[in-house]
């Protein structure tokens, strides 16, 4: 079983920048991490993933504005956040999965809490 614990979140005024920390223990042996986000009244949708400490996928709504990145020693994914809009405003949840196919999967296996961002105008 693994364990995710997401940090990070706050309120922020459109431009500004976040980062989101996703500390994980337990079983360690995951294929695949991820940051997913989801607003009030719609679906959960996923904000970027990584496998391999190297693998990077992003939705386009944040591409060249959000960075996903891993350390390995310290069990911890990381969400850069810049240039943030009201749009962004979202409860973000950290996932991974530990399952071989994991990257060819809409959702992981194991979730985080979740943490708030809020985004002002």
């Amino acid at each position: 079983q693994v364990q995710l614990v997401e940090s990070g979140g706050g309120s922020v005024q459109a431009g500004g920048s976040l980062r989101l920390s996703c500390s994980s223990s337990g079983y360690l042996g995951v294929a695949c991490m991820g940051w997913f986000r989801q607003s009030p009244g719609k679906e959960r949708e996923e904000v970027a993933r990584i496998r391999s400490h190297a693998d990077t996928m992003y939705a386009d709504s944040v591409k060249g504005r959000f960075t996903i990145s891993q350390d390995n020693a310290k069990n911890t994914l990381y969400l850069q956040m810049n240039s943030l809009k009201p749009e962004d405003t979202a409860m973000y949840y950290c996932a991974a999965d530990h399952r071989t196919y994991c990257w060819y999967q809409r959702l992981f296996l194991y979730w985080g809490q979740g943490t708030q961002v809020t985004v002002s105008s």
